[in-house]
């Protein structure tokens, strides 16, 4: 068997002379591509798989695929796949809004996704991220993150067909679709996972099998548990007394990435995906994708690598598509990820967590030390901002950063979690905990956004607080994510204790059906659900007609006030190297009382400022005033600006 070699141009031509002339050679486009980016691949390759007699083959099968993709890729996606390709910042835009929800929950069915298509179109959406939609085990399957086939829909949410056809109709409505893909782990009863229990030659080596406990308890001397109340370590044991990695559920499998086939298969996965019209991946629990013994399989070097090569694939075949990360880790982890070369798009758990801090302690000085630290991005980057997601609320601020207010990172916590699940005096939340350990105190907290902030305790400030929360994932650059049923107030469903298959997991509190009697009040502004709406309308629109909320720069601005965050928009680079340039000051007054901003802290700009969310103009000589809880978006001049209002 042939071994992939140091010269990338050789083996490129044995890897033409081995495939079929049609596939690679018949498409200049691919062709193009094919040379830009093989030897970016071929390298990755090298690292990864460069002592294995199988990883030129694995390779060629890799190519051989992604010219057979291209061939088969739709006319409508290549030339969306040529548009972006000339506007490579489509997803920076200001324009930009994202929303995410469950199909079954939300819609029913991927037909009843497209019903609400226009309802999308009047919130603004550009970006639908619908959770996982997969195939997947009858019963618990951690929320659909445990996949039987990447190639099939659930049988209650539809057809891979109606997948598609869905795709089509948002794409025609400027709807980006958003898929997760689980890429560290399959189901148990994948058929892969079948075939390699089995004995299949062809996939003993998909995952990672032992026949005793030798390697297992070598691997878990420095490997974490991840859910102990499932099961205890990261191996469970098959019922012919062998041991399977299962870093999650005892039902999802992990992938045994060493093994350049796998590489190879699921590559192919993607490229299906995206031809299908898939616009992002959301790349699932991306730390855990390599092994390696006495270390933590964590954040590995070779976690990048294969990153960095399935972009390398799809760059070939769907030039258009985009990674997003989902790296729930230290902070400063999170960014190691996001690069134009990896995962183009990131979460941002650093700023969701810290803006529900800041609304805890009506002290924004941690979100700000945060957006000061690590807002920055590479290049043609974003950040995907979010108030709450489908998951629970884990604060994963890092414990040095707290040290420097003087504040205890394990004690902090402790206060957050008794804070939002309403046993702290006073709390205004109304969250649930999630996997609460009574012996450590240890703890993480689901609830809905309404639910959190106020509004289904009776809180006087509960819409200002979900409207400010929004109003810094929208104004902080990236891609701004609304979990969809929060645009109408959404409270917290306590009936899934009354479910069986959902009892135990705290987080479907946060995963409400349909709240079609709330939507149904959204044009009524004297309700909870009617002034949400219309408040996150109001921004959503106004950032749309803001260049200045373009891109991702932001400057801090210390607004000298104990409960105010404030922070620049400058908007792109060629305005930042303007000296005559106007910028959007955000200030949000996290506090239960009103806050001044005085005309000193603001003497740096000039006298003048258009107030956005009102269009009003206002004079900054006397300073400003901010109502409990609100924010202000204002347009003001600097350095010796001409006027721009």
């Amino acid at each position: 068997m042939a071994r992939l070699g140091t010269d990338a141009a050789r083996d490129l031509a044995d890897i033409r002379r081995a495939l079929p002339a049609a596939s690679v050679t018949a498409d200049a486009a691919f062709g193009a591509r094919l040379a830009a980016h093989f030897p970016a691949l071929h390298g990755l390759f090298r690292r990864l798989y460069g002592d294995r007699p199988d990883a030129l083959e694995a390779l060629t099968g890799v190519i051989a695929d992604a010219g057979a993709s291209w061939a088969a890729r739709p006319a409508d996606l290549k030339a969306a796949d040529a548009r972006r390709e000339q506007d490579t910042g489509w997803y920076l835009s200001n324009g930009m809004l994202g929303g995410v929800c469950y199909v079954d929950r939300y819609a029913g069915d991927l037909e009843g996704v497209r019903a609400k298509i226009p309802e999308f179109v009047e919130l603004g959406l550009t970006y639908l991220h619908l959770m996982p939609l997969f195939a997947v085990p009858e019963g618990n399957s951690d929320g659909g993150y445990a996949v039987t086939s990447y190639r099939a829909v659930a049988p209650h949410l539809g057809t891979i067909d109606d997948l598609q056809q869905l795709a089509t109709e948002l794409r025609a409505n400027g709807i980006s679709l958003v898929l997760d893909f689980i890429f560290n782990h399959t189901a148990s009863n994948h058929e892969w996972a079948e075939r390699a229990v089995s004995g299949d030659p062809a996939y003993e080596d998909f995952y990672l099998i032992f026949p005793d406990r030798t390697m297992p308890d070598a691997y878990e001397r420095t490997v974490r548990e991840i859910f102990p109340d499932d099961h205890p370590g990261s191996f469970v044991q098959l019922p012919d007394g062998r041991w399977i990695w299962a870093t999650f559920h005892s039902f999802q499998w992990d992938l045994n990435y060493a093994n350049p086939a796998v590489f190879r298969a699921m590559a192919g996965e993607m490229l299906f995906l995206a031809n299908l019209g898939v616009d992002v991946l959301r790349m699932d629990a991306v730390a855990f994708i390599w092994k390696r013994l006495g270390t933590p399989c964590e954040s590995l070097p070779e976690a990048h690598l294969l990153l960095q090569a399935f972009n390398a694939v799809l760059r070939i075949a769907a030039p258009s598509l985009l990674f997003k990360s989902e790296a729930i880790v230290h902070p400063d982890e999170v960014v190691e990820y996001i690069s134009l070369g990896e995962c183009q798009l990131s979460y941002n758990p650093l700023q969701m967590a810290l803006t529900w801090e800041a609304l805890a302690t009506r002290d924004p000085r941690m979100l700000r030390q945060a957006l000061e630290r690590r807002h920055a991005l590479p290049d043609g980057c974003a950040w995907v901002n979010y108030v709450r997601g489908h998951d629970d609320i884990g604060w994963t601020f890092a414990d040095e950063d707290a040290a420097e207010f003087g504040i205890d990172g394990f004690d902090h916590r402790r206060f957050l979690n008794a804070f939002y699940v309403d046993r702290f005096p006073g709390s205004f939340a109304r969250g649930v905990p999630f996997q609460e350990n009574p012996r450590t105190g240890d703890a993480r907290v689901a609830g809905t956004t309404a639910s959190l902030a106020g509004i289904e305790a009776g809180d006087p400030h509960g819409v200002d607080r979900v409207l400010l929360a929004h109003a810094i994932a929208l104004s902080t650059g990236g891609i701004p994510l609304i979990y969809l049923g929060d645009e109408v107030a959404q409270q917290n469903d306590y009936s899934y204790v009354d479910d069986p298959a959902l009892a135990d997991d705290s987080r479907w509190v946060n995963r409400p059906h349909y709240p079609a009697e709330a939507y149904a009040r959204r044009h009524d502004p004297s309700t909870p659900e009617g002034a949400v709406y219309a408040g996150l309308r109001r921004l959503v629109q106004v950032r749309r007609s803001t260049p200045e909320l373009a891109g991702g720069r932001l400057v801090p601005f210390d607004a000298k006030h104990p409960t105010v965050l404030g922070y620049q928009r400058p908007g792109g680079a060629d305005a930042a190297a303007s000296a005559d340039t106007t910028v959007v000051l955000c200030l949000a007054n996290v506090g239960d009382a009103p806050a001044a901003v005085d005309a000193l802290t603001l003497s740096g700009f000039g006298p003048e400022a258009h107030e956005l969310l009102t269009d009003r103009r206002i004079t900054l000589e006397r300073g400003i005033v901010l109502e409990p809880c609100h924010v202000a978006w204002l347009r003001v001049r600097t350095a010796d600006a001409p006027p721009r209002f």
